[in-house]
């Protein structure tokens, strides 16, 4: 009883896609699978004021590709993509691998959870209170038109000795239901008096409802071209 489970691992296969799109047998699988988790920790310890959201890696024969999804893409990109170039050289010098960077600009970025867990985290280390932090975020997300939003930060809040858990939620958050589309993000605030985890789950709606306003958005050919636009170096 109360065992919880990853949402976004809970529908990888079924309605979520894949991060890691490749394939290897099983003499090679285990250490490119190492190799994506160190590709990920690097480019998001390195560019942590980039806002990324999602890593999602493509692999050939030949190369890498890393898909960076952002809410500051020029942030990465920097003057006249120097900072993209840079990136990729560093990349490469890491894995030994011929990579290919492409940065995707996410539309809004209060539609994301890692982003609204690392920016709560960032508020915590300010030494803003954790409630007043909480609410904002609620309210920050509720006001982007999502269905429903809820998080749980767990530590020594508010400098307490022992340590403890508080939830908020506001709309609906139905876990177990697949064909939802439930985006979950986490990340840690670091501070004196020790790490605090925060956890974000955002109800985003049905698959098949963001589909179809794809379709229409693809039509009209504006919002879509503003929210995926793709930079590559």
């Amino acid at each position: 009883m109360g065992q919880k489970t990853n949402p976004t691992g809970f529908r990888v296969g079924i309605t979520e896609p894949w991060r890691s799109r490749w394939y290897a047998n099983k003499k090679e699988f285990g250490d490119l699978l190492v190799e994506d988790k160190k590709l990920r920790d690097y480019v998001k310890a390195k560019n942590k004021a980039a806002g990324i959201s999602k890593i999602i890696i493509e692999r050939t024969r030949d190369n890498v590709v890393v898909h960076l999804h952002t809410s500051r893409p020029g942030v990465l990109i920097g003057q006249k993509g120097q900072n993209v170039d840079r990136l990729k050289a560093e990349l490469e010098d890491l894995t030994g691998r011929r990579m290919d960077v492409k940065i995707v600009e996410i539309g809004s970025p209060n539609r994301s959870s890692v982003l609204m867990a690392e920016d709560i985290a960032q508020q915590l280390e300010k030494r803003v209170a954790f409630r007043r932090a909480l609410k904002r975020t609620l309210d920050q997300v509720m006001e982007s038109g999502v269905h429903g939003v809820k998080i749980q930060i767990s530590g020594r809040l508010g400098g307490a000795e022992m340590s403890r858990t508080e939830k908020a939620s506001r709309g609906s958050i139905p876990l177990s239901t697949l064909r939802r589309h439930i985006d979950y993000g986490f990340a840690t605030a670091k501070t004196a008096q020790g790490v605090i985890g925060i956890k974000v789950w955002i109800d985003l709606g049905d698959y098949k409802d963001e589909e179809s306003t794809d379709g229409v958005d693809a039509q009209a050919g504006q919002a879509q071209k503003r929210a995926k636009r793709t930079y590559k170096r």
